[in-house]
């Protein structure tokens, strides 16, 4: 378990959320990534639900454990420590305010690019950290890169690394988040086990191809069915968990792979609420294309003489505008095409 010192966002008051999750959700979809048939569950789960948990992923524990307790380190800092990281223009230390335009949260975090200079951290041995960022980051792009080619293959498109060579590419605008949610005083537990709703972090999708997270032993997170049910994601501290961007609906994960595959794959809302009585510590890698690369549908997944749902727009373009919205805006909504029925 996470122990961190006295929040830094203690000053601030909670956000509520007045939807509950239902009480017999449906189960996660699990793929084990060393089975034959990964691939497929792979699929189904995208189809299904945008979001899936692996295991057998081969990131090390080590690698884990060792991020996992310099994040610590940085959040246990004072304040005024933290924020010598400067504030996030995206980039740097945030608390309490996520991005520009009024959203809030009970969350404090770090976001990084993935070639960030560790001496930017507020930290007593950046050297340590660097290391141990590098070493999560190069594992877990590994990992990502075998998903996306998995799902190539099991939308029989080629070449295969259509989808993992937008990561590969060293102008790859892929970024790296790490998320603390301390204890929050406000939610209140009932006699019956149950608790008030707190937002820790609202709801969104993520606007890039896939997003690889990996959290601490501590519940929080849910994620929206279909039907627009919410149901709670089980913590586990040994698996990662994908979910679709709004990209690879044409291209990104659970939006951008929406796009790629023109609507087959949609990208999974989710949100994380906030815990009485554990720190919720969070690592999230952040798959994104080069700021050029045009977001369309994969011409062999188009049949016949059926029409693009999108416009044709860079990735730049699509970040430009889901920066400039709210969390639960619909963002690719602006490039849809109008159908005439």
């Amino acid at each position: 378990m996470v122990i961190l010192s006295k929040p830094a966002i203690e000053q601030f008051g909670c956000i509520r959320n007045k939807q509950a999750a239902t009480l017999f959700p449906p189960l996660i979809p699990l793929v084990d990534l060393s089975k034959p048939d990964s691939r497929q569950q792979i699929i189904k789960a995208c189809e299904e639900f945008g979001f899936f948990k692996v295991i057998n992923h081969g990131v090390p524990m080590d690698f884990i454990s060792r991020l996992e307790s310099e994040a610590t380190k940085f959040f246990s800092l004072p304040l005024s420590e933290k924020e010598k990281t400067g504030q996030p223009q995206p980039y740097g230390y945030g608390n309490k305010r996520i991005g520009p335009n009024g959203d809030v949260g009970w969350v404090e975090y770090l976001l990084l690019t993935t070639n960030q200079d560790p001496n930017l951290l507020g930290t007593e041995n950046p050297e340590s950290f660097r290391i141990a960022l590098d070493n999560y980051m190069a594992a877990v792009k590994k990992m990502a890169c075998e998903i996306l080619e998995m799902i190539a293959d099991g939308l029989k498109v080629q070449p295969r690394n259509v989808l993992s060579k937008l990561m590969m590419d060293e102008q790859s605008d892929s970024v790296f988040r790490l998320n603390h949610y301390p204890p929050c005083p406000e939610v209140v537990q009932s006699l019956n086990g149950t608790s008030s709703n707190v937002i820790g972090f609202g709801e969104h999708t993520d606007p890039q191809i896939i997003s690889v997270l990996r959290s601490n032993n501590t519940s929080g997170l849910q994620i929206s069915l279909r039907d627009g049910t919410w149901i709670s994601v089980p913590p586990d501290q040994y698996s990662f968990f994908i979910n679709v961007g709004d990209s690879l609906q044409p291209l990104s994960f659970w939006r951008v792979l929406q796009v790629m595959t023109n609507g087959r794959f949609k990208s999974v809302k989710h949100r994380v609420l906030a815990n009485s009585v554990k720190s919720r510590l969070s690592m999230i890698y952040f798959c994104g294309p080069p700021l050029s690369e045009k977001i369309a549908p994969l011409p062999s997944l188009m049949r016949g003489d059926q029409q693009s749902l999108y416009k044709e727009f860079t990735w730049f373009e699509y970040k430009k505008s889901a920066y400039s919205s709210r969390l639960a805006d619909n963002r690719l909504m602006h490039f849809e095409k109008i159908v005439a029925s």
